[in-house]
């Protein structure tokens, strides 16, 4: 898909109106769960940064943002860092600086599981020995043919599915959340940050309600090479 299309796509998929209460939403999960996966004096990067509203909420001291889509930049705070890219080329760009790297339902838009090797082969080398590669998508498992009615989803992925892949790059699981967040903000299930605070707070209700899987993988301290049992 190129940039254009890209961003037309995005434009008509989220409207402006509903974007302040994304961005309230992403300040709540930021603030009230994956701020624990992240240090204040860490360099983290957030690849398909889309609206910015994790690079934006989250506390970091250097903050860069990945995105193919051109209008991605608009949406940054000053002094977040912007590269208009392709995902792939995160280790070319960090090479070994990132503490951190985030993704949000990115990865089932990749065209087949060889661009997935490559990109997990890139964000292993933008991250520092023992950087975090954070992760939050659909899972498969759990969303069925729901799963496929975005036209840009191409890979199907479980948690499991996902977890073989990060090993076979080189990655250890330090988490695997396999039911998390909801599907999307455009359900029924109430959106108000206060009731996501609540949410995040209750793991009881992760179980019945989220569609989403939570992954966190380290890169090694001492590296192995990628794709070899350890």
């Amino acid at each position: 898909m190129t940039p254009d299309n890209l961003a037309l796509l995005y434009r008509n998929r989220f409207a402006e109106h509903k974007l302040a209460r994304k961005n309230a939403i992403w300040k709540t999960l930021c603030v009230g769960f994956l701020a624990r996966f992240v240090r204040p004096d860490d360099t983290v990067v957030d690849v398909a940064s889309g609206y910015g509203e994790f690079v934006n909420n989250i506390r970091a001291r250097r903050k860069v943002a990945v995105d193919l889509n051109p209008d991605a930049r608009c949406f940054l705070d000053l002094g977040v860092k912007f590269h208009l890219a392709e995902a792939a080329r995160v280790g070319e760009l960090l090479h070994g600086e990132a503490d951190a790297v985030f993704t949000s339902n990115f990865l089932e838009h990749l065209p087949n599981k060889s661009a997935l090797e490559v990109f997990l082969a890139s964000v292993f080398e933008a991250l520092k020995p023992g950087g975090r590669y954070l992760i939050l998508g659909p899972n498969l498992r759990y969303l069925a043919g729901a799963y496929w009615d975005f036209y840009d989803h191409h890979l199907g992925l479980t948690h499991k599915s996902l977890c073989e892949a990060l090993h076979l790059a080189g990655f250890e699981i330090e988490l695997c959340i396999d039911r998390f967040l909801p599907y999307t903000t455009h359900g029924a299930l109430p959106t108000h940050p206060a009731l996501v605070w609540l949410y995040v707070r209750i793991p009881f209700a992760w179980r019945f309600l989220g569609k989403q899987f939570f992954i966190v993988a380290r890169k090694p301290r001492e590296t192995p090479a990628p794709g070899r049992a350890g």
